[in-house]
C-alpha cells in the first residue's frame, strides 16, 4: 500500500511539473519573438536657411576681345535698262562674272548666296507715271572662312562688275567658347563685388539667392537702312564690352587693303543677389 502511494505521488508531481512548464512556455516564446528595441537615430540639427530678407544685389560685367576668323561681305550689283528684261539680262551677266571671280579665289558655292533682289521702275520725275526704265538691286552675301582673303574677294568682285559694298561684318566661329568665358568672368566680378560691399558694411556673403543674365547687354547692331534694306544683324548680337587681353594672345592681322579685321568684343553681364550672414 505504501508503495502504491509513492507511485501516485510521483505521478502527480510529474503532472504538476508538466503543467507548470506548459503554462510558462508561451510567455517564453513571446519574449523570444519580441524584437529588441533599437535606439532611435539622433536627429541632426537643421541648417539655418539663407535669409532672403538680408540680401545684397550686384551686377558683374566682362568682355573678351577676340580676333575674328570669319567675315561676311555683302556686295551689290546695280543694273539699269530701258525694259525690265534688259535690266535683268545685264544684272544676271554681271552677277555671274562676280560669282565666277569669287569662286576662283577658292570660295565654295555654298558660301555665295543671293541675299536681296529688288527690281523697281524709274519714273520720268517724282509726280509722273511715265516709266523711263528699270533698275535692279542684287545683293550677294559672301561668307569668308579665310578672313585674310576678304580684301582679295572685294577687289576681285569689283573687277568683275560689282559696284556696291552694302555691309561687312567680322565674327568668330567659336562664339560659344568665348561667351562662356565672358559669363564666367562676369559671375566672378559679381561675387567679388558682393564680398567687398558686404565686408565694408561689417557683414559677409552667406549664399547665392538669384542669378540672372542680362542678355540686352549684348550689342545689337540694327544695321544700315539702304532703300528699305536692313542688313543682317544676327552676327552683330555677339559684339559686346570687356577688359581682357586678346584670347590666346593673338594679334589682329594687318592688311594693306580697305578692310582691317581688328578685334571684336564678346560681352556678358549678370545680375545676382546674395544672402548676408
Amino acid at each position: 500500500m505504501k508503495q502504491f502511494s509513492t507511485i501516485v505521488n510521483t505521478v502527480l508531481a510529474c503532472t504538476l511539473i508538466f503543467i507548470l512548464f506548459s503554462v510558462g512556455m508561451p510567455d517564453a516564446n513571446v519574449r523570444a519573438s519580441t524584437p529588441t528595441p533599437t535606439a532611435e537615430p539622433t536627429q541632426q540639427p537643421e541648417t539655418a536657411a539663407c535669409d532672403p530678407n538680408r540680401s545684397i544685389q550686384v551686377s558683374g560685367t566682362a568682355v573678351v576681345n577676340v580676333t575674328p576668323d570669319r567675315a561676311l561681305i555683302k556686295l551689290g550689283v546695280q543694273s539699269n535698262g530701258r525694259s525690265a528684261k534688259e535690266a535683268q539680262a545685264k544684272n544676271a551677266a554681271a552677277i555671274n562674272k562676280v560669282t565666277k571671280a569669287l569662286k576662283s579665289l577658292g570660295i565654295d558655292s555654298k558660301d555665295i548666296a543671293t541675299d536681296w533682289y529688288v527690281i523697281e521702275p524709274l519714273y520720268e520725275d517724282y509726280g509722273s507715271l511715265h516709266i523711263n526704265g528699270y533698275r535692279i538691286y542684287n545683293i550677294v552675301e559672301v561668307t569668308m572662312r579665310n578672313v585674310n582673303k576678304a580684301n582679295d574677294a572685294m577687289v576681285a568682285a569689283f573687277q568683275a562688275g560689282a559696284n556696291q559694298v552694302v555691309d561687312v561684318q567680322f565674327y568668330t566661329s567659336e562664339l560659344r567658347k568665348y561667351r562662356d568665358q565672358a559669363r564666367d568672368l562676369a559671375m566672378k566680378a559679381a561675387m567679388e563685388k558682393a564680398e567687398a560691399l558686404s565686408s565694408a558694411a561689417g557683414s559677409g556673403v552667406e549664399c547665392i539667392l538669384t542669378i540672372n543674365e542680362n542678355t540686352s547687354s549684348n550689342f545689337n547692331y540694327g544695321g544700315w537702312w539702304w532703300y528699305g534694306y536692313n542688313s543682317n544683324s544676327n552676327l552683330m548680337t555677339q559684339n559686346v564690352v570687356q577688359n581682357a587681353s586678346p584670347a590666346g594672345g593673338e594679334s589682329p592681322a594687318q592688311s594693306d587693303g580697305p578692310l582691317s579685321t581688328g578685334q571684336i568684343s564678346i560681352r556678358a553681364e549678370v545680375n545676382a543677389s546674395f544672402g548676408l550672414k
